[in-house]
């Protein structure tokens, strides 16, 4: 998530797929706070159903506010 906010705009399912493929690795794995192991396309799903994304016309993007601080 802080990379789309850094990289900013909108993004797509498949633009996004790309954004994280380039940043990590085609074959990087992802962990949050409550799941681990995660392909791009699982992580993009994960953040879809917990609300994480804000949806627009084109795309969608996500928020600072969004995104959990857990210590």
């Amino acid at each position: 998530m802080q990379m789309m906010l850094e990289r900013g705009g909108l993004f797509t399912r498949e633009s996004l797929r790309q954004a994280i493929a380039e940043a990590f690795g085609p074959d990087a794995r992802f962990h949050t706070c409550s799941a681990e192991g995660m392909d791009a396309d699982q992580l993009i799903d994960f953040l879809e159903r917990k609300g994480k994304f804000v949806a627009a016309a084109e795309g969608f993007q996500t928020r600072a506010d969004r995104i959990c601080n857990h210590g």
